[in-house]
């Protein structure tokens, strides 16, 4: 009877349960064949990704087989051409929650993963993903299923980008890869310097890396704001950059003009509303996920001419520190919202 009673509700919990597999089988071809092989490292505590419920069901969401294998052959499929790079894929947080309310639910994604490229002396990084984003029940059903989708193209655009990126000139050994940000973010220039270097920094790595373009000079107009960079006959729009150094000052450009670039223990910031960052009229902004302890933004797409350059009027705003692996937003949990 025992074991009648036995069978008969795991029966029921397996009937009760299904499962949502992560569909690996979006292209993520290395279109300049580069790569020679790829390592997946497994780095999560918890090997599970996560469960929601879709009605009175529960719904895992897994892996075909695991993690590792799943990412390694999904780069082979798609990569059967290779280059003279061995990239290494380090998994650091996969996980898919629910949060139930009393009449809809909130599904959550928080995903964190890194590449490097793998040399004599150590491993370069590359490039990484540090998002979390959320769907409701109110926009879809199948949580499950949107977040698994979501998943995979986050791993995707990770794998793209990383194919055009560039390794970081710095090197770490394997067994400092769990411990690669603190490590790096040692060596990074910017983060040091008691006087900052005049010019133009291209991107994010330039800056963090205290590089600036050489032969630049920056001019002002008549109000004395900066419009342009100067290299002889080339004559480029500040805008264009990704930051800048003038008297001594560093600037962050953003869709409304540039601001102040701060420094504290935690790393370099801005003062900034939303409305500053994403303002209305750039109808193609897009806020990109969350990151840990607060959201991750970015701006595709065009951004607001501003005609004469200017500085953002001093409206204060609250600390957004800059990614220095991605040179994207780090916004807090509350950006944005009114008390």
């Amino acid at each position: 009877m025992k074991k009648t009673l036995f069978f008969l509700l795991f029966s029921i919990v397996l009937f009760g349960q299904k499962t949502e597999t992560i569909d690996l089988s979006k292209s993520i071809k290395d279109s300049k064949n580069s790569i020679k092989s790829l390592t997946v490292i497994d780095q999560r505590a918890d090997q599970e990704v996560g469960m929601i419920m879709y009605h009175k069901d529960e719904v895992k969401i897994i892996f075909e087989n695991n993690a590792s294998k799943d990412i390694q052959d999904w780069f082979y499929k798609y990569n059967p051409v290779r280059g003279n790079n061995d990239m290494v894929f380090v998994l650091e947080n996969l996980k898919i929650s629910e949060d139930r309310k009393e009449k809809y639910s909130i599904g959550k994604l928080e995903l964190r993963a890194s590449t490097f490229i793998k040399k004599e002396d150590g491993y370069h990084f590359i490039d990484r993903k540090d998002t979390i984003t959320t769907v409701s029940s109110r926009i879809t059903p199948y949580l499950a299923q949107n977040l698994a989708r979501k998943a995979t193209l986050i791993l995707t655009d990770l794998f793209k980008e990383s194919y055009k990126g560039m390794p970081w000139e710095f090197s770490i050994q394997e067994n400092d890869l769990p411990n690669y940000a603190s490590l790096l973010k040692e060596k990074l220039s910017i983060l040091k310097a008691n006087e900052l270097k005049e010019g133009v920094y291209k991107d994010y790595y330039s800056f963090f890396t205290h590089t600036p373009e050489p032969g630049f000079t920056l001019q002002t107009n008549d109000k004395g704001f900066v419009t342009k960079a100067v290299k002889g006959e080339d004559k480029t729009g500040i805008r264009h950059f990704y930051a800048f150094v003038h008297n001594g000052i560093a600037y962050k450009n953003i869709p409304v003009g540039y601001t102040e670039i701060f420094k504290d223990e935690n790393g370099v910031f801005i003062e900034v509303t939303k409305a500053e960052l994403f303002p209305e009229t750039t109808t193609s902004a897009v806020t990109i996920g969350v990151g840990a302890g607060g959201l991750v933004g970015g701006v595709i797409g065009a951004v607001i001419d501003v005609s004469f350059s200017n500085k953002k009027k001093n409206t204060l705003g609250p600390k957004v520190y800059l990614d220095p692996f991605t040179g994207n937003y780090l916004l807090p949990e509350d950006f944005g919202k009114t008390k």
